[in-house]
């Protein structure tokens, strides 16, 4: 009794440290720790977030009444006629066999599907493969102007070769940038 007492005190002091009401409040210093229960609150069987909703109509019933009565071929053509008359986007089916392959799907492709992805392609990558050592300043420059870096960036790009300069640009970017690095002494790939 005289702990309760003396932390009862010290929580009306105006002087008391919160660490040290913490300290003598917390249950195991009360001698009826041993006996303490929390408090159990009654939840729901289950969580709705959307809170309570109305009972379906009728005529929802019926309907759920009427296509639980439908035979398994039934039931088969049902989901396909209903997604097509609420326009809904049409799923693709991926078999088994058919995502291993796409897992795997570029070491198994051939050389033409390669090509056929090559005439595709709309976003290049530009790669400074090597430079002349003469020309390493104005390669320097060029790099600056349609890369935004500072010049000690630039420095350490360049020497960095073979490097990507630019990625995501498109086809006639990428061949601008290459013309004025060949223009400057070094030598570009876009990939």
């Amino acid at each position: 009794m005289n702990r309760i007492n003396a932390a009862r005190a010290l929580l009306s002091s105006a002087a008391a440290s919160s660490w040290r009401v913490r300290l003598l409040t917390t249950r195991s210093n009360f001698p009826d720790a041993k006996t303490y229960k929390p408090k159990r609150y009654k939840l729901p069987p289950f969580y709705d977030p959307y809170g309570p909703r109305p009972p379906p109509s009728d005529k929802v019933l019926r309907l759920a009444e009427r296509i639980a009565s439908l035979s398994p071929e039934e039931l088969e053509q049902f989901g396909p006629c209903l997604s097509e008359r609420i326009r809904a986007p049409r799923l693709q089916h991926v078999s088994g066999s058919e995502a291993a392959a796409a897992a795997g799907g570029m070491a198994a492709s051939s050389a033409g599907e390669e090509k056929k992805a090559a005439v595709e392609k709309t976003a290049f990558d530009v790669k400074l493969e090597k430079f002349d050592a003469a020309a390493k300043i104005k390669v320097i420059k060029e790099v600056r102007a349609f890369t935004n870096l500072g010049l000690k960036e630039a420095k350490e790009l360049v020497e960095k070769a073979p490097v990507v300069l630019k990625q995501g640009v498109s086809k006639e970017e990428a061949n601008d940038i290459l013309e004025k690095i060949k223009s400057a002494g070094g030598v570009a790939v876009m990939e």
